[in-house]
């Protein structure tokens, strides 16, 4: 380096001595939020299973089984990647935020406080369809086996929107 340049200045962020402080959503709004989440995906697979036999009968059949009652394991487990799916497809459209979780007022977000990419939010939705996932939630502070796998939290919107 010559001797008359000055030393290259540190680049300085704005908020560098910004600490945010997130609540972390608690077990109830968690059990809240799945109950919701759980329902309208229900009444997303009654429109879906519509359509399906409407194009096919065949095709429905082959997903969801015949029908008989019995213990069908390929249509439990279309079901359980049809709703990771989905769940992975709602919070990426709506950034970290589900229909349960508009309700309740709670956001998923990454370790870090920042929002979450369309890639995490979808892995999350798939890790969903991991069976037991649900009750990975029970206990407190509630940290399911979705958010831990992929280091995000479920915390207070309105803690998210301060500052």
């Amino acid at each position: 380096m010559e001797e008359n340049q000055p030393a290259p200045q540190q680049e300085q962020h704005l908020f560098d001595d910004f600490n945010q402080q997130l609540t972390q959503a608690g077990s109830g709004k968690r059990l809240a939020n799945y109950i919701i989440d759980l329902v309208s995906f229900y009444v997303f697979m009654y429109f879906f299973s519509y359509v399906i036999v409407e194009i096919s009968i065949d095709l429905a059949i082959l997903i969801y089984g015949e029908g008989d009652g019995g213990f069908n394991l390929l249509g439990n487990l279309v079901v359980l990647l049809f709703y990771g799916a989905y769940m992975g497809l709602i919070e990426a459209m709506f950034k970290g935020r589900s229909l349960g979780k508009l309700i309740t007022g709670t956001i998923a977000v990454n370790e870090d406080g920042s929002r979450i990419s369309a890639l995490t939010a979808f892995l999350r939705g798939i890790s969903r369809a991991v069976p037991f996932n649900a009750l990975s939630a029970l206990g407190s502070p509630c940290y399911p086996w979705h958010d831990k796998w992929n280091k995000t939290y479920v915390v207070e919107y309105k803690d998210l929107n301060r500052g």
